[in-house]
């Protein structure tokens, strides 16, 4: 359910709200003024956005959905000189297109105004003047092989895509869908679902407004894309998937009367690090975060920084949110991390057996100070704060155990 979630949205909510109302006709009165609007605010937007985050695969994907959209407008099938130019022109784009997008969502953000940046541009914008040769001099026979076309009577055939076209998509839609299945990252959605809007934009190339428009909601897929991605980088912590300090200040302003934070904190953590290493101690980070994330109880839990971590009960007293902090503790006692050692190879081997080296296990604990709102402590800082020197008194008290 959480991969199917995370294909569909937002990605594939875009795509269907634009398939479905451009299907049920109801942009058909306003479709010819939403044309002169639509992929120009998409295209404004998007590199305001992408140099504001410094997100350049969007903005020059962007970028290649609006040269795309340009050039099969301005040399539409059947009505350039000579006769056939349209139509390689078409199928220049239809080949070049998905390969583009699925290029660009491998490629690492590496800016817009750098040499990178502008290698990359470069690239895109000589494939304009290939575009251009190759339609021009069909002696060359590029243009004959990119239209070439499949006459078998099958579906395929049916589409106006000529075959290295078809090819060319086929290829990108399984690089992508590869590509989120490994990840299931956001940017990743945005360039699967702005690839099949390209694929509808292509194959509606005669219905010209609706081509535009779905070669503009292409382009606002990869921008809610990025603003979902800017939204999960500042909420969440990158490091252990938990909420971060962010989201656990808009948390407290929405409980009410009745609830309890505790204060968690790993024991020992700086001499784990300077004995192991900092890789060692963030896979504790993670390993802890992995086990506070199943707390029970209704609690949420957050990390608030550093080895320091959160978890809040709404409508629990202390004594109600004691028994499910003490299970946690005992889920993070028994659980024994196991050290990696230098000779450990990266991925796990058929038999573990035949590991040289240590394979050192440590036991890892945690301290809980817990507080609730009452009279003495009103205000979620304030229930912070005395949550925090419970957390205190549990370390001074031997560590490992919850104190109140």
């Amino acid at each position: 359910m959480r991969t199917l979630f995370s294909l569909f949205v937002p990605g594939g909510l875009i795509f269907f709200a634009t398939a479905a109302l451009l299907q049920l006709g109801l942009l058909h009165k306003s479709l010819s003024a939403l044309v002169h609007i639509y992929p120009f605010a998409v295209a404004g937007a998007g590199v305001l956005l992408g140099w504001r985050f410094n997100r350049s695969r969007m903005v020059f994907a962007i970028l290649v959905l609006a040269l795309a959209d340009r050039a099969l407008v301005s040399f539409p099938i059947g009505s350039a000189k000579p006769v056939d130019f349209g139509q390689s022109v078409f199928n220049a784009v239809a080949f070049l297109l998905p390969l583009n997008l699925a290029a660009l969502s491998f490629m690492k953000e590496r800016g817009i105004v750098t040499l990178r940046g502008l290698i990359r541009l470069s690239l895109i914008f000589i494939q304009i003047l290939a575009v251009y040769l190759i339609c021009r001099f069909p002696q060359l026979g590029i243009a004959a092989v990119l239209n070439y076309s499949m006459n078998d009577g099958s579906v395929l055939s049916r589409l106006p895509f000529a075959l290295p076209a078809l090819v060319a998509f086929g290829a990108a839609f399984l690089l992508l869908t590869f590509r989120f299945i490994q990840s299931e990252g956001v940017m990743e959605n945005g360039f699967f679902w702005s690839l099949l809007s390209s694929f509808f934009a292509v194959a509606m190339v005669e219905k010209r407004y609706l081509s535009t428009i779905y070669f503009a909601t292409a382009g606002l897929v990869l921008i809610i894309s990025v603003i979902e991605t800017s939204h999960s980088m500042a909420f969440s912590d990158q490091l252990t998937g938990l909420p971060g300090r962010r989201a656990l200040e808009e948390a407290l302003l929405k409980l009410g009367n009745n609830y309890s934070v505790a204060m968690l904190d790993i024991d020992r953590f700086k001499k784990f690090n300077d004995r192991y290493g900092h890789d060692a101690g963030d896979q504790v980070l993670r390993m802890v975060a992995s086990k506070l994330a199943k707390v029970t109880g209704g609690g949420k839990s957050f990390r608030y920084g550093g080895e320091e971590f959160t978890i809040i009960f709404p409508g629990k007293c202390v004594a109600e949110a004691t028994p499910h902090l003490e299970r946690l503790r005992k889920v993070v006692e028994q659980t024994r991390f196991i050290v990696r050692s230098h000779k450990r190879p990266l991925r796990k081997p058929e038999d573990p057996k035949k590991i040289k080296g240590s394979r050192k296990k440590v036991k890892i604990t945690i301290s809980i100070g817990l507080a609730e709102k009452n009279e003495r402590y009103g205000s979620p800082r304030e229930v912070i704060t005395a949550a925090d020197k419970a957390l205190y008194r549990a370390k001074k008290a031997g560590r490992n155990r919850i104190k109140t």
